[in-house]
């Protein structure tokens, strides 16, 4: 898969409810449900579905790292 994909896969997924699993360091590991609300050319947001509505901010290579995986 090469970042092209990852944008293009990104930006079809735009405004709807997923699932999101995030390997972070220490073996710390993050489950969570929302919508990527913003695509740029580097990065995109997602806007937690918890009651606070949190932002969080990812690479399009944290998802070719594996580091942030999509739930179906």
């Amino acid at each position: 898969m090469t970042i092209e994909k990852v944008r293009e896969m990104v930006k079809e997924n735009s405004n709807q409810e997923l699932k999101f699993k995030f390997n972070g360091s220490r073996n710390q590991v993050e489950e969570f449900s929302g919508k990527i609300v913003g695509a740029y050319p580097a990065i995109f947001i997602i806007r937690t579905s918890d009651e606070v509505g949190r932002i969080k901010s990812f690479s399009y290579s944290d998802i070719l790292t594996e580091s942030l995986e999509i739930i179906d």
